[in-house]
């Protein structure tokens, strides 16, 4: 039943700590999801928050989803949204956009917790260069599943007979579950790939135990059957895998190598001509921006 199990590497983003899942040399995407980060849990200071100063994207969606705390996201096209838990943030950079993700000012000066999921979503090739756009919606639009000790939240996709409101560009799935101890439930049989990501807790899947940190993908094939050993919290994810290959550097995503060296190109001249006249703007009220990596 299990393809690979996948732990998380610690890594340092804005003033806090991130345990990135994939890409990893051996599982580059699970159905569209190309990027996969569990944010937190953190604490912050009064004083103290994130700050994500402004960077691109180009040939994905990103969708930001939060447990506890809220984070603030401006952009190029002038949107300016906090997010808070339960909510999705869905972000098509398509052909390029640009933005940064805070600490909003009254939980900055109050002190607050963070903690949530970032993942990236590989758009079609028909789709990679479609115009940058931004949606959010609220919690209370998403689908609610239920089962015996088992809660569910529809982020993204279809599952169990049911279509979250996000509009998406290819078949996908992506769900966020609370389960009790010694409940029991069937996976989603819906999508050709699939991963179960645990946030805490510890499940049973074939006879194998896991915990806190760990994907497991999942063979295409398989009926799988999840246990809960401990109080879990999960999130699981997959889709159908997209046509050709991913190419990924920095915040770039392309299934051709020009296109991301052309990105690079655009990031830098834009940075050089101070984002005046250039490819790429910074979003309003921001003056800041990360360079690009050499």
């Amino acid at each position: 039943m299990i393809e690979m199990t996948i732990s998380g590497r610690e890594k340092e983003l804005g003033g806090f700590s991130v345990r990135r899942l994939i890409p990893v040399a051996k599982k580059r995407l699970v159905g569209p999801f190309i990027f996969f980060d569990h944010m937190g849990p953190s604490t912050f200071a009064p004083g103290h928050g994130v700050d994500v100063r402004p960077h691109p994207h180009i040939g994905l969606a990103t969708v930001t989803y939060l447990f506890d705390g809220e984070m603030d996201h401006r952009d190029s096209l002038g949107v300016h949204q906090t997010i808070l838990p339960g909510d999705v943030n869905w972000m098509t950079a398509g052909r390029g956009i640009v933005h940064s993700e805070r600490t909003g000012d009254a939980a900055r000066a109050a002190g607050h917790d963070l903690h949530g999921i970032q993942t990236w979503v590989a758009l079609p090739v028909e789709d990679e260069e479609s115009p940058p756009s931004f949606h959010h919606h609220r919690s209370d639009d998403l689908p609610v599943i239920e089962r015996d000790g088992v809660w569910m939240r529809l982020v993204l996709g279809n599952a169990y007979g049911e279509t979250s409101p996000v509009q998406v560009f290819s078949p996908i799935f992506y769900l966020h579950a609370e389960t009790e101890a010694g409940s029991i439930f069937k996976l989603t049989d819906e999508h050709e790939e699939r991963a179960v990501y645990v946030v805490s807790g510890e499940i049973e899947i074939d006879g194998l135990l896991f915990g806190e940190g760990e994907m497991i993908v999942l063979d295409n094939e398989a009926s799988i059957g999840v246990r809960t050993v401990k109080a879990a919290r999960l999130m699981m994810c997959g889709g159908t895998p997209l046509a050709g290959d991913r190419h990924i550097f920095w915040n770039f995503v392309s299934s051709r190598r020009d296109r991301i060296e052309k990105a690079k190109q655009d990031w830098q001249s834009s940075a050089d001509a101070g984002f005046k006249t250039s490819v790429f703007a910074l979003p309003p009220d921001e003056s800041e921006h990360i360079p690009l990596p050499s």
